[in-house]
């Protein structure tokens, strides 16, 4: 784990190496400074001249604004480096996502997702900022003092030995209780950002249906549910302080006696108020050094679990990956479906394809009706290989798509999916997501097609008018008609159209399919719909049932021979009647 975090250090190792240096330098001339105060007040004691408390003042002086110096520009370097960490993390994070498959994307929740982005993210980084700077100085603090107070104290520093393993040991115990704490909480992290997005994604739907309170009540329970874990695991690193504070006092306290009774008796002859005061120092220097150790071990403790859950992310390997030796083209618009079965996952119990046979010819357009959880967009997404089949072949231009270099095929099929997507940005900058190239002509060109110039033009600034987040300032049936003219512009071999109308007129869809058989003669046009209407047009019409295929052939052929394309036929033609009336 730690292997794979250190690889995203990358630009930053230089700054991230820098910051110890400069804080050994630090300790180390901060250690020096009680020996060289012990040594002058010593000569004091013994009446020395002005000139040597002046030379040793300068010394000091000099000593402490280097230490003050290099301090500071270790301060200035580790926040630059855990910044720089933090951001390769995420990037590296968002890069990793950017590559998955739609498999590997069901694995993790989009909340979690969210949540180790940002959080999970945080706590890596301000853990970082403690292990270069903190995790440094307060061992090699402890070291020196240690050192220096035995040198100054002699037997009296052998307390220090005596107080660490109890203190070694309480720690210890907090870290065990504490960490399975820290495990559980995370997650409830999770469920707490899942309310969130859910509620501000469906805020209409809240609101239409004055649903507030129950929202409110639930993210109160996810909101509690973290708080009680996170005081639990409080509360137990909250013993790290009383525990720290009675082994500085305890230390103090036999400093103080011990140190006190040694001067005033005979033995100060070989102790003096120097060396105590010095004796002093490096006790607050050790415990205070023990106390940045116990931050050290708590922050590792509540990074160790988001350090896990970001490897997780980043480590996580796509299921769709390209051959030793892809192919690079793309020879026509033809697709087979070879006894292919599919299911979303290794351990579901039954299949959602089932023995798929079907073969479309290059420049057809198929229509693909069916009931709900028929499978219909289970079908298409394995054209583009959004999906590997679990069993058989499907190939696009007479090639197995798992032979395609995956950009190369992926360019070849443009899909409208079911949920229209539009970014934050301008309609242009949504329109070139399509083709990056296309000029203002051909933009205006695809919006023709796809009926979404009328509505644009009336628009103050036309296409550069600004869409928000989600497409919430256009309706449902604007955002259809951009994401299909987002389509056209990458002017592929297939053209999927998964429902992709369902929020425009019937005027207005028969408008787009005939652009679409004008102006693309030679693509492979595969309709989605819920509506007879719009695939009535086709050259074959697919009716598929529970994950297979029920039926094949003309609206002519299937109103006489497929009970299930009649039985949707004649339920909307007189919901289509009525309406009319």
């Amino acid at each position: 784990m730690v292997k794979d975090l250190a690889r995203s250090i990358r630009e930053y190792k230089k700054v991230s190496i820098i910051t110890p240096i400069l804080i050994s330098l630090e300790v180390v001339i901060e250690c020096i400074i009680p020996f060289i105060t012990a040594t002058l007040v010593n000569k004091i004691k013994s009446g020395c001249e002005l000139n040597t408390i002046i030379n040793y003042g300068i010394v000091l002086i000099i000593m402490a604004f280097l230490s003050l110096m290099f301090g500071a520009i270790a301060g200035s370097t580790a926040a630059t480096a855990s910044c720089g960490f933090a951001k390769n993390l995420r990037k590296d994070m968002f890069y990793s996502i950017q590559n998955y498959s739609f498999e590997n994307i069901d694995k993790f929740m989009t909340s979690s997702l969210i949540t180790r982005m940002t959080t999970d993210v945080t706590n890596v980084q301000h853990a970082y900022m403690m292990l270069i700077r903190v995790a440094v100085r307060a061992p090699l603090m402890l070291i020196f003092a240690f050192v220096m107070a035995f040198v100054m104290g002699g037997r009296m520093a052998w307390i220090f030995l005596v107080v660490d393993p109890f203190l070694a040991i309480g720690l210890s115990v907090i870290i065990y209780k504490a960490l399975p704490l820290f495990r559980k909480v995370f997650k409830k992290y999770d469920a707490l950002n899942r309310s969130i997005q859910e509620n501000i994604k469906g805020m209409r739907v809240v609101k239409s249906f004055v649903r507030e309170d129950y929202e409110q009540k639930k993210f109160d329970a996810a909101a509690e549910d973290v708080c009680a874990d996170f005081t639990r695991a409080e509360r137990i690193l909250a013993f790290n302080g009383p525990l720290m504070q009675f082994c500085m006092y305890v230390v103090m306290v036999f400093v103080l006696s011990f140190g006190s009774y040694t001067i005033i008796t005979s033995r100060g002859l070989d102790f003096d108020i120097g060396q105590f005061s010095a004796i002093l120092t490096y006790n607050f220097m050790i415990l205070m050094s023990l106390m940045m150790l116990s931050m050290v071990f708590v922050m590792i403790t509540m990074a160790g679990e988001s350090a896990k859950r970001i490897v997780e992310v980043i480590n996580e390997k796509s299921t769709m990956t390209n051959p030793e030796n892809p192919i690079y083209t793309v020879k026509d618009g033809s697709i087979s479906f070879e006894n292919v079965s599919f299911k979303y996952s290794e351990k579901a119990e039954r299949m959602t394809l089932e023995n798929i046979n079907l073969e479309i010819k290059s420049g057809e357009t198929i229509g693909i009706i069916g009931g709900t959880g028929s499978s219909k967009t289970t079908l298409v997404q394995l054209i583009p290989r959004l999906y590997d089949a679990t069993e058989g072949v499907v190939k696009v231009g007479g090639v197995d798509v798992r032979n395609y270099d995956l950009e190369t095929l992926r360019n070849e099929v443009a899909m409208v999916l079911q949920k229209n997507v539009l970014f934050s940005g301008t309609i242009k900058e949504n329109l070139r997501w399509g083709n990056k190239d296309a000029t203002d002509e051909e933009l205006i060109e695809a919006c023709k097609l796809a009926c979404a110039h009328e509505f644009i033009s009336q628009f103050p600034k036309g296409y550069d008018t600004y869409i928000e987040q989600g497409g919430t300032n256009v309706s449902g049936g604007q955002r259809q008609r951009l994401c299909i003219a987002r389509a056209l512009l990458k002017k592929p071999k297939i053209l999927i159209l998964d429902d992709s109308t369902s929020a425009v007129d019937t005027k207005t869809d028969a408008k787009i399919r005939k652009a679409l058989k004008n102006y693309m003669p030679e693509t492979t046009k595969i309709i989605i719909a819920q509506r007879t209407a719009s695939v009535e047009d086709a050259d074959r019409i697919i009716v598929m049932d529970g994950g297979t295929i029920n039926g094949i052939g003309t609206h002519e052929q299937l109103l006489a021979e497929n009970t299930i394309y009649r039985e949707i036929y004649f339920s909307q033609n007189k919901a289509g009647v009525e309406s009319g009336k």
